[in-house]
C-alpha cells in the first residue's frame, strides 16, 4: 500500500506514539510524519496511517487509537496503547524489514510483544505504575523517552515537534537493540543445544564463544549443568547459570575463597596456574588457558556438589 502520511497527535508526546513511529517510519520511509489534532487530518483517508489520535481503532481504515471506550484489549483483557496496536498489525513486517529469518519472525514478534510492548501499553493506560520499578522508576524506558519532551518554559511554537523529531532516533536505538538481542538469542539456540548434547552428563557446558545460553539450557531441561566455559578474547571465562533473567541468584556460585582475587592471589587460593580473576559476586572467573579454566570449573563443581 502507498502511505504518504503518518498522522499522530500534536503537543506533548508519550512513549507509545513515539515507539509506533519507529515501526512505521522503517516500513514507510517516504511518508511524512504529521503531528496534528485537526479533524481533517485525523480522519481516515487514502495514504494515511493514523495512530494515538482519532478516537477509533479500525485496522482496515488504518486508524489505531486507544483513547475511546471501550479501550481496545487483548484476549486476556490487557489494554492496548497505540504502540501495541501498531505492533500487532505491522510488527511482523517490521521484523522482515530488519532482515530477520522468516522462521524467527513469529517467536521474536511474540517475545517482543510480551516483554517490551506490553509494559509500555500498560503504563500508557495507567494499568502499571512506574513505581513498581522502585529506585529505578525514573530509568524505565517510557519515563526516559518522555524526559526528552520540552521543559515547561520552552515557549517556541515548534518545541514539541522538534523534541519529537530528536527523540525518534533515540527510541529507534532502543527498539532495534532489543530486537538484535532477541535475534542473537535465536541464532545461539542451536549452537547451545548442540553443546548441551555434546556435554552429556557433564556439569560444565563448553561453548565456542560467549553467547546467550540460559534460555536454551532451560529449554533442553539440562538441570544438571552448573557452569559454562567459553573462550573470551585471549583468555577463557567460567560463568554461573542464573536461575532467572531478573535475578543474580545462580544454580551454583564459584568458591567463596576465590571472591575478588586476581593473578597470584587467585592462583594460590585455587591452586590453578593461569587463574587470573574471580568477581566478588562469584558469578565469573577468568583464566589464561582452556586447561586452566577447565581445572577451575572442576574445582567449582566439586565444591558446589560436596554437601
Amino acid at each position: 500500500m502507498t502511505v504518504t502520511h503518518l498522522v499522530t497527535h500534536s503537543g506533548g508526546f508519550h512513549a507509545d506514539e513515539l515507539l509506533s513511529s519507529v515501526i512505521l517510519t522503517r516500513l514507510f520511509p517516504e511518508a511524512r510524519i504529521l503531528r496534528s489534532r485537526d479533524e481533517a487530518w485525523i480522519t481516515p483517508a487514502p495514504g494515511r496511517i493514523i495512530y494515538d489520535v482519532g478516537r477509533a481503532y479500525d485496522a482496515d481504515a488504518r486508524i489505531f487509537d486507544h483513547h475511546q471506550r471501550p479501550v481496545p484489549g487483548r484476549e486476556d483483557g490487557t489494554p492496548y496503547s497505540s504502540f501495541g496496536l501498531i505492533w500487532r498489525h505491522f510488527g511482523a513486517d517490521y521484523l522482515r524489514a530488519l532482515g530477520l529469518p522468516e522462521t524467527d519472525i513469529a517467536p521474536i514478534h511474540a517475545a517482543f510483544e510480551a516483554d517490551f510492548v506490553l509494559p509500555v501499553d500498560l503504563m500508557d493506560n495507567g494499568a502499571l505504575n512506574p513505581s513498581v520499578a522502585g529506585p529505578l522508576a525514573d530509568l524505565t524506558l517510557p519515563v526516559l523517552l518522555e524526559s526528552l519532551k520540552p521543559v515547561f518554559d520552552d515557549d517556541r511554537t515548534d518545541a514539541d515537534d522538534l523534541a519529537f523529531a530528536a527523540a525518534l532516533p533515540v527510541a529507534r536505538t532502543f527498539v532495534e537493540a532489543a530486537l538484535r538481542r532477541k535475534a542473537a538469542k535465536a541464532r545461539a539456540l542451536s549452537v547451545v543445544m548442540q553443546a548441551i548434547a555434546d556435554a552429556g552428563e557433564n556439569r560444565v557446558l563448553e561453548l565456542p564463544r560467549g553467547m546467550p545460553f540460559r534460555s536454551a539450557i532451560e529449554k533442553a531441561g539440562a538441570d544438571h549443568l552448573l557452569f559454562v566455559i567459553h573462550p573470551r578474547d585471549s583468555d577463557w571465562a567460567l560463568t554461573g547459570i542464573r536461575l532467572r533473567e531478573d535475578s543474580f541468584a545462580q544454580r551454583a556460585d564459584l568458591p567463596a575463597a576465590w571472591a575478588g582475587l586476581t593473578d597470584a592471589a587467585l592462583e594460590a587460593a585455587s591452586g590453578v596456574p593461569g587463574a587470573r580473576f574471580c568477581h566478588n559476586g562469584r558469578f565469573i572467573a577468568v583464566a589464561s588457558s582452556r586447561d586452566a579454566i577447565l581445572r577451575m570449573a572442576e574445582l567449582a563443581v566439586a565444591e558446589a556438589t560436596a554437601s
